[in-house]
Order: structure tokens, then sequence, then C-alpha cells
């Protein structure tokens, strides 16, 4: 019985890889069943009773949010591009999609992207998501590194994680600015509280890009800094790495009782290697450092 659900698991986490491989492509029914060795006629009911709404549904929400990330942190693709590539054959149509989605024009979230409706509007597809079967880790997951310390440039995030999209907007802008690209020049994120503390205001994380030259502020917050060297647990984790809660917590909860070691007085970090949507959300990279004594 366990080893039939795992395999129906599989198949299934088959067709949302496939998806998010594929969003340019030709995703109709009978394309993504045949991923799935399921029949046409069954599937949908099969996709919908899962992950709680239809496969046309995730698949316009899922080239949706790739067409949001684009608007809102790159500015080398136009709004047609960015249409044609969500499956939309005309400009007009992505928009009147987008604004009933998001209650803004491309254009505008461009400029000023609202952030709580673009929230709101991807639970369904986060919803879905996480009803994947979730990785479990294990000890042989988890490395012990010594870290050399990293000069960084820092952006500082605080108060509401819901406004984290326009401070990564402004931090991605002023990297661009300084010529710090993520393939040439690392990319940490620096976590100062809880993911979700009980008052939002008390949210913070630093966003780091890894360089030891002078900084140049060119009119943002920007300061120089230090991720300290030492030696560290190091937890690699591949797919939807915008949560990595479940990582940290396996860190916490699991392997440093169980480890003997003790943390260091520096927080939890980590090093996004790639990301989407240079790459689908299942193939990115983060390694989550845990410092150590």
């Amino acid at each position: 019985m366990k080893a039939a659900l795992q395999n129906y698991h599989a198949r299934m986490q088959r067709v949302l890889d496939y998806i998010d491989q594929h969003l340019d492509g030709d995703l109709d029914l009978e394309t993504v069943s045949r991923v799935a060795a399921f029949s046409k006629f069954h599937f949908h009911r099969q996709f919908t009773a899962t992950f709680g709404l239809s496969v046309h549904r995730y698949v316009q929400l899922a080239r949706l949010k790739r067409a949001s990330y684009l608007l809102a942190y790159r500015d080398d693709e136009s709004v047609t591009d960015i249409a044609m590539d969500a499956g939309y054959d005309a400009p007009d149509a992505f928009a009147r999609a987008f604004r009933q989605r998001f209650g803004q024009s491309p254009s505008s979230f461009r400029k000023s992207p609202d952030w709580e409706p673009w929230l709101a509007a991807f639970g369904p597809l986060d919803n879905a998501r996480s009803k994947r079967m979730h990785k479990t880790f294990t000890a042989d997951d988890v490395t012990i590194r010594d870290v050399a310390p990293t000069p960084v440039a820092i952006m500082e995030h605080r108060g509401d994680p819901a406004t984290i999209g326009d401070t990564i907007q402004r931090f991605i802008a002023w990297r661009k600015a300084a010529n710090l690209h993520p393939k040439t020049s690392p990319t940490f994120n620096v976590w100062r509280s809880e993911r979700r503390p009980a008052s939002p205001a008390d949210y913070s994380l630093d966003l780091c890009v890894g360089t030891d030259r002078p900084i140049e502020a060119n009119g943002e917050q920007i300061k120089a800094g230090v991720i300290p060297g030492g030696r560290c647990a190091v937890l690699r984790v591949v797919g939807n790495t915008h949560n990595l809660e479940p990582a940290a917590l396996y860190l916490y909860h699991d392997w440093l009782p169980a480890s003997g070691e003790e943390a260091r007085d520096f927080p939890i970090y980590c090093q996004r290697l790639s990301f989407f949507p240079e790459v689908p959300e299942h193939e990115t990279v983060a390694e989550l450092f845990l410092p150590l004594k």
C-alpha cells in the first residue's frame, strides 16, 4: 500500500517538474497525462483531487508567476516577449489576465509592484506545491565545512516579510549597477529573525553579495560587512528554495541535538547558487549554513 502511494506521488511529482520545465511549450491535458502515465480521461480529476486546482489553472498560475518575476526583477525583456513566454498570443490578452489576477497592468507592476495581491494570487499554487511528497533530510545530507570569512555588501530588510519583494527589486538593481553579477559574485541571505515572527514588523533579513570592493551606495542603504569564517554545518537544498524553513528546522530539531555540536553566535544563513526564473523552481539550489563553535 505504502509503495503504491509513493509511486502515485512520484508520478504526480513528475508532472509538476515537467510543467515547470516546459512552461514555454504545449501543456495540454493529453501531454501532461502522458508524462504521468495516467489516462487522459481521468487525469484532470486525479490532478485536481491531489493538488486542489485544475491542470489548466496550475499551468496558468505557474506561467504568470514566472512572468511576474521577469517583470519585477529583469528589465532586459519587453512586456511583449514576457507575454509570449507566458503562452499568450497577444500582449493585450496577457495584460487582461495579469490585471485580473493581480489588480495591476504588467507595465504598472514592473514600475511599482503591489506585493499583497501578488502573494494572495499565488496561494493556490503554493498550496498545490506544498502537497508534494516532502523531502526528508538525514544526517548524511549534512556536511561540516570550514568556511573562510566573506566580505559582503549588505542591504537590510526590516519589517513585514510581505514587502520583501520591494527590497529584492532594489537589491538587484543596485548590484546590477555595481556590476556584481550572481555568476561572479555570490549571493547570501542572513536571517536575523524567525521566518514568521509574532509581529511582522520584527522580521529581519540581510540581502548580501560577496565583494571586497569599496561600497558605493548610489542612493541606496548599502553597507559593508563580513560573513564570519569558521566551522559550519551545511545542508544543500534542491528545489523550491523560496522556503528553506523545513531544512532549517531539520538542522535545529534533529541534526544539532544528535551531533553533539553547539551553534556559534552568528545567525543561520544561506548561499543561493541558482535562481528562479533562470532555472525552473524545482532546479533552484541553495546551501544552508548553521555556524558552529
